[in-house]
């Protein structure tokens, strides 16, 4: 199989922490990026979660939905389309 090179850019102290984690692995860069990209394609997907926490509006509505399930007052619907149904009812 043909082999190609790759360059890629990374903060130097990330660069210096995995080479050594990598070492007592008992692995090179090279070998534990190859293990990383035969896993991507055998999955077809990253082996790992990839996740953003919440932002502040986010948190917001959130906090604000579990106020409104605890209030007997609030009309909570499943879906956009049972919202609509309501609305066109009305008119």
């Amino acid at each position: 199989m043909a082999q190609t090179n790759i360059n890629i850019r990374m903060d130097e102290g990330l660069k210096q922490e995995f080479d050594l984690l990598c070492n007592e692995l008992g692995l090179n860069m090279t070998t534990a990026f190859n293990v990383f990209a035969r896993a991507v394609v055998r999955h077809r997907k990253i082996p790992f979660e990839i996740a953003l926490e919440p932002n502040t509006e986010t948190l917001k509505a959130i906090a604000e939905i579990q106020k409104a399930k605890k209030s007997p007052d609030k009309k909570l619907y499943s879906g956009f389309s049972e919202l609509l149904k309501e609305v066109e009812a009305d008119v």
